[in-house]
């Protein structure tokens, strides 16, 4: 068939903050989960794409790898380790015809998520679903999913060390 043409890798969990606060080996379960297995996984897909010279590949990263915060440190540090090396990748990829796509979606409603009160800024998967494809489609090298999430968290991050330090967010 000529190669594979497209690679979703969509994996993750949301550990306990505070329980991976209190141990080490807690906190190292959920980053070799949320980022060492991605970059294994990776490692594999990227040689084989640049072999073929064509593709896409697409990995959820989160809005949570924009910006530490104290109530997810732990996964946010995973997801942002995650959108870096992505981005590294996209570059050395780039000159054999690879794509790779970093999709950052904000809440979503899943399993992962059962225990969180919904509320506006939640998403479907079918919305987010909806995101993936497009951003695919479109050869976007960032795509944050609902597109407003963008927007927030073009906000939050400006807000400066000295005050981001006093919230509690």
């Amino acid at each position: 068939m000529g190669g594979i043409d497209i690679v979703l890798v969509a994996h993750g969990t949301l550990g306990e903050q505070e329980a991976c606060e209190r141990d080490f080996d807690l906190a190292m379960k959920e980053f070799t989960t949320n980022a060492l297995s991605v970059f294994s996984l990776l490692t594999l897909l990227a040689n084989r794409f640049e072999g073929q010279a064509h593709g896409t590949i697409a990995v959820i990263s989160s809005v949570a790898g924009d910006r530490g915060r104290q109530s997810n440190y732990i996964y946010g540090s995973a997801k942002g380790a995650v959108t870096l090396y992505l981005q590294g990748l996209r570059q050395r990829l780039y000159k054999s015809g690879v794509h790779v796509v970093t999709i950052k979606p904000g809440f979503v409603d899943t399993p992962m998520t059962a225990g969180f009160e919904k509320g506006l800024l939640w998403a479907k998967p079918d919305q987010v679903a909806r995101g993936i494809h497009s951003a695919i489609d479109k050869k976007r090298n960032v795509a944050y999913v609902p597109w407003f999430w963008q927007i927030i968290m073009l906000v939050i991050k400006a807000i400066p060390e000295s005050i981001m330090k006093r919230l509690s967010l």
